[in-house]
């Protein structure tokens, strides 16, 4: 069961405020599907061990070594494991995502692995195993020509030094480009990188015999140069409505000085903003939902305009992440996952350093159908609330989002200033209580303001009639 349709952000470090290196990515399904939140602690085995796979027989020896850390699994693991995205002791950050498509020239040529590693599986059988991000790009590349891939991706990577994008074509090659250290990418369901130059190491990983098995299946639609997207990637009628805005609206938002169109295949991969970005910056694409334009669905443009496109936040994301590596730091500190739990226009970013020792037990819960004590589904009844009576709740909502914003940025101040003075078991300890302070303080105020949306609606049902009090 794979059905994910995800959009990313990618930012380099000489492109941030802090020096940070960041990514995230919407996790979008469907609208009632449930993500944990977890820490798998490190381990070292005495015996051989193996991953198989829950959803497509998939399987493969692992290291006897792993390294902790987090990710966000869905609440059944009958389809696999879709741990998605987390970071590693060592500080290096992952999201993995069946986030692209392929050519259908490119699957005739090599179909697709059905028994082979799918996006389920990513983290789980490289993150802990990982010590940089051009090491987690390697080391999936070797598995991807391995044991083929039954889908294509799109695979995010990032350290304190460096953000990588790696894709999936057919089923047994990939290229991955890293970002330059002054500029970001935005990328939703398309193949997405563009021009490879295969002799520059620093910023281009490949399968190694991608050039022949293209050149032998006569893929390249160029004689002069080889641009990854336009031989593995698609351009159809449906990109235009379901892709092209997504990342248009991005640069739109970092680079308006350059004027370009939404249903446009022609968008650059890296793009560089006009100002330093932030993790607001991040958090804010990820939740938007064309703002400021006629494609708002919740704005005031025609019907035609609001129904046109796929906005990047909707109803069926299962949870929004932005991981933040910061530079000149222990890892355990310097790693930040910032987690919005369901819609994450409609919820908040809480932050989880990657030095914590366990997660909340509330983001241990929640099934298919409603739970009132599962993180997931806290967050998830205020956006049902909020759709029922858009425009008279927005403000509420807008406004507890606020403060919890502004409460959770003093958290990560006066965390760091402790933090910074603490190592080893004590930090991990203090990073957790931090954690479970932060999560216990969005989820009481998303409860209070659950509490608030339905006693203002009681008064908004269409079985109501006002009457002139001066009659």
């Amino acid at each position: 069961m794979n059905y994910s349709a995800c959009t990313s952000i990618l930012i380099g470090p000489q492109a941030t405020m802090d020096g940070s290196v960041i990514i995230g990515r919407n996790e979008d399904a469907k609208a009632a599907w449930p993500k944990h939140f977890v820490v798998h602690p490190a381990q070292t085995a005495t015996t051989p061990q193996q991953f198989v796979s829950t959803d497509n027989g998939f399987h493969m020896p692992l290291p006897l070594t792993a390294a902790k850390y987090t990710a966000t699994p869905e609440w059944t693991d009958k389809f696999g494991l879709f741990e998605e995205d987390g970071i590693n002791e060592y500080g290096v950050a992952m999201s993995a995502t069946e986030s692209t498509y392929s050519n259908e020239r490119v699957l005739g040529a090599d179909p697709l692995v059905k028994d082979g590693i799918g996006e389920e599986a990513m983290v789980t059988v490289v993150l802990p195993y990982v010590k940089t991000a051009r090491e987690g790009v390697n080391r999936l590349g070797q598995l991807v020509e391995t044991y083929g891939t039954s889908e294509s991706n799109g695979i995010l990577f990032a350290d304190q030094q460096e953000a990588w994008y790696l894709e999936t074509g057919a089923g047994h090659y990939w290229v991955a480009q890293r970002i330059p250290a002054n500029g970001y990418a935005v990328v939703a369901n398309q193949m997405a990188i563009q021009a490879i130059d295969f002799h520059d190491a620093d910023n281009f990983l490949f399968a190694h015999n991608l050039r022949a098995f293209v050149a032998e299946n006569h893929l390249n639609p160029h004689s002069d140069r080889f641009i990854w997207r336009d031989i593995f990637g698609t351009q159809d009628q449906s990109d235009l409505y379901y892709n092209t805005p997504r990342v248009w609206y991005g640069q739109r938002r970092f680079t308006p000085q350059v004027a370009q169109q939404p249903q446009s295949f022609d968008l650059p991969f890296i793009q560089y903003a006009d100002r330093l970005l932030s993790v607001d910056d991040a958090q804010g694409y990820l939740s938007s939902h064309f703002e400021d334009t006629p494609y708002d669905p919740v704005g005031s443009g025609s019907e035609a305009d609001r129904k046109r496109f796929r906005p990047i936040s909707l109803a069926k994301t299962q949870e929004s992440h932005v991981l933040q590596l910061r530079p000149d730091m222990d890892p355990s500190l310097a790693g930040i996952q910032w987690l919005a739990m369901g819609v994450a226009a409609q919820s908040v970013y809480v932050p989880f350093y990657a030095g914590i020792d366990e997660t909340p037990a509330a983001y241990h819960l929640g099934e298919e159908t409603y739970d009132s004590q599962s993180a997931y589904w806290v967050y998830k009844l205020v956006s049902v609330l909020l759709d029922a009576h858009y425009h008279d709740a927005w403000p509420t909502v807008s406004a507890v989002q606020k403060d919890l914003r502004i409460a959770f940025k003093q958290s990560v101040k006066q965390t760091d200033a402790v933090g910074q003075r603490l190592s080893g078991i004590e930090l991990n300890h203090y990073l957790t209580q931090q954690a479970a302070t932060n999560a216990a303080l969005g989820i009481r105020r998303y409860r209070e303001l659950a509490a608030t949306l339905i006693t203002q609606a009681t008064d908004l049902g269409p079985l109501n009639y006002h009457q002139d009090l001066n009659l």
